[in-house]
């Protein structure tokens, strides 16, 4: 594929397009909602908030990624196969415990700022990775698995060299639904004093200053749908490297 025919590409582009020119775009602004005295949010650079959502998503995607795929692999194991329908139960109440209740109960510990948003990410994160490994381990073909015991490997080895990379394709799928479902809810972050792309849009619907809600919503959209872009590409690279073996 061409470089200039890449959407991928194009998207980056048009990103840092909008984080160069919004600074810029208050006259653009203010013929849209002439009605609003300050139409472009100037608070925070857009550069800035975007750095800091990126953060606050990495870290909740990465401890969230890590958990769920340990979880699916430990359930999976005879040890700890009567272990999963407490694992799965406890997941799926992350998930739909909604992250402001979370918010709310953390930030008496913990204080405001990224900590109590993070706790809040990485449980509403866990439930697709987990349900990624379960599923994908469970499509791994016995015939594969029969053969590697055959040559001799270990249950770990089995694991690291033909399970996983066999499920590989699955476990990317709960990932990429986790951090494209992170992006969006980190926003609700700036509730409780975290910077991202969120704290516009908070300040906007406050404020009513619709101007401000779209300026987030832009960057916040146009980045989930970057990210969903670069898994899907990933996820068709693994399928083809599992069809080549």
């Amino acid at each position: 594929m061409s470089l200039l025919r890449d959407p991928l590409l194009w998207l980056m582009v048009l990103f840092a397009a909008l984080l160069i020119g919004l600074p810029h775009s208050e006259p653009l602004f203010h013929a849209l909602f002439p009605e609003q005295p300050r139409p472009l949010y100037q608070q925070a650079g857009f550069f800035a908030l975007t750095l800091a959502h990126a953060e606050l998503v990495g870290i909740s995607s990465l401890l969230a990624v890590v958990i769920g795929i340990s979880a699916g692999v430990i359930v999976t194991r005879p040890a700890g196969r009567e272990f999963r329908p407490l694992v799965e139960t406890l997941a799926a109440m992350g998930q739909t415990f909604p992250p402001v209740a979370v918010l709310a109960m953390a930030v008496p510990v913990m204080g405001f700022g990224e900590k109590p948003a993070i706790i809040a990410l990485i449980l509403y994160g866990i439930l697709p990775v987990l349900q990624g490994t379960l599923a994908g381990l469970a499509a791994v073909p016995a015939a594969a698995v029969t053969v590697a015991e055959g040559m001799g490997m270990t249950g770990w080895q089995r694991l690291w060299k033909v399970e996983l990379p066999l499920a590989a394709p699955v476990i990317v799928a709960g990932v990429r639904t986790s951090v494209i479902v992170n992006i969006g809810t980190a926003t609700i972050a700036s509730t409780v004093g975290a910077n991202t792309l969120g704290t516009p849009i908070i300040i906007g619907l406050s404020g009513f200053n619709t101007a401000y809600v779209v300026q987030g919503a832009m960057l916040v959209a146009l980045a989930a749908i970057i990210v969903d872009r670069a898994f899907e590409r990933l996820s068709l690279r693994l399928s083809r490297h599992r069809h080549a073996q």
